[in-house]
Order: structure tokens, then sequence, then C-alpha cells
């Protein structure tokens, strides 16, 4: 990480850029400058960022970013493959306490929610809201069949001249 560091350091002072020139023009701030070109990559807090940053320095000082980035890369296999696993470990057991605190603040999106938590309607309402449709179609239809055998019954009467009026 050094090797990158002192690299860009080299290749920025060569081209007689200031430390804050550079952060303006790539939007840092002069403390991760100085981070990079001395190699502290424990003062970046996610690896991917630095990687990020590394090769946005690289291509604005006009370097081969890609092989900037190959060499960053080496460093970081060199790196976690010094790892012991009693170290992995404890990383893991931190990740799975902070894992836990963020459960009881559950942040959820319609695209994550479980299925359990989706609210829908019962189905013995649904059930009941067909049964009472059905009732009040079947009413509707006595009524009608009732109400056209009523005026059969009116007209058998008017032809018959009685003019009797069923209530």
């Amino acid at each position: 990480m050094k090797e990158i560091g002192e690299k860009l350091k080299e290749t920025r002072e060569s081209m007689g850029i200031t430390i804050e020139e550079a952060s303006q023009d790539l939007k840092l701030r002069p403390s991760q400058i100085e981070d990079i070109e001395s190699g502290n990559r424990e003062a970046f807090k996610d690896v991917f960022y630095l990687k990020m940053f590394i090769k946005n320095y690289s291509k604005y000082l006009g370097l081969d970013y890609d092989e900037m980035v190959e060499e960053f890369n080496e460093y970081l296999f060199d790196f976690t493959s010094k790892i012991s696993i009693d170290d992995i470990k404890k990383a893991e057991k931190e990740q799975r306490k902070k894992e836990k605190k963020l459960k009881t603040v559950k942040i959820s999106s319609p695209y994550t929610i479980e299925k359990q938590q989706q609210r829908s309607i019962p189905k013995f309402l649904i059930i009941g809201a067909v049964a009472v449709t059905l009732i009040i179609i079947i009413y509707v239809i006595i009524l009608l069949v009732t109400k056209k055998d009523d005026e059969v019954s009116k007209t058998i009467v008017m032809e018959g001249f009685e003019f009797y009026e069923f209530t």
C-alpha cells in the first residue's frame, strides 16, 4: 500500500499539484489524500471506497489506473491472507452483535416484507361477502317473479271483466 501511495505522491509532486488542489478536484478531504499517499489503509472504513479513491486519483494524475487498482488488489490479497482464524471469528461475532441491534430497528420495503407480515383479507370475510351477495340476488329474483305473478293474475281478472284489485 505504501508503494502505491508513494507512486501517487511522486506523480502529484512532479506535476506541481498541491494536496489542496487535488482534494478540491477529486472532491476529497486533504486528509484522505494524505492517508492514501502515506499508505494508511486503516483511515478508511471500507476498502472498496479506498480502491475507488485510488482509481480516481490515478486517473486524475494520468497514471494507468487499471495497473494501480491491480496493485491494490494484490496488496489487499496479501493483507487478507494473513488474517488469523481467531480474528475472523472475532469479527464474525461483532458482526452478529451489530445485526442483532439492527433487528430491533427493522427497516423494510415492499420488496422485502415477509409473507406472514403482508396484510390480506381473511377468507371468512370473502366467503361471507359472497354469501350475502347471493342471498340478495336470490331475494331480488323472488321479488321479480312474484311481481310478474301479480301482474298476470290482474290481467286474467281484467279479461274476465271483473275489476277487483288485489293487493
